[in-house]
């Protein structure tokens, strides 16, 4: 079994368990995670939830900020243009 195989096999329960192995970084048993152990666990967990999870529920999500302006409350800051007049030249 290759590790795409293994990923594709990855249930629900197994993911959860991924996850709290990377988080805490030792198996259920209490057992200590190598240093690639820990990192194979973290790339399956990603691509677990890539495929099966939106965006928001993510690990390590971070989400976007509003929008934020200068101005009161309710308006809408307008773009600076500095009118610059024509030079046209014959």
């Amino acid at each position: 079994m290759n590790f795409q195989d293994m990923l594709d096999n990855i249930t629900p329960d197994i993911y959860q368990n991924l996850k709290r192995a990377v988080e805490l970084g030792k198996w259920p048993t209490g057992d200590k995670l190598s240093a690639e152990q820990r990192q194979t666990c973290m790339q399956a967990v990603i691509a677990y939830e890539l495929k099966h999870l939106p965006e928001n529920e993510r690990s390590a999500y971070i989400p976007p900020k509003p929008h934020q302006h200068c101005g009161s409350a309710g308006e809408v800051a307008e773009p600076e243009v500095q009118e610059q007049p024509l030079n046209w030249k014959h």
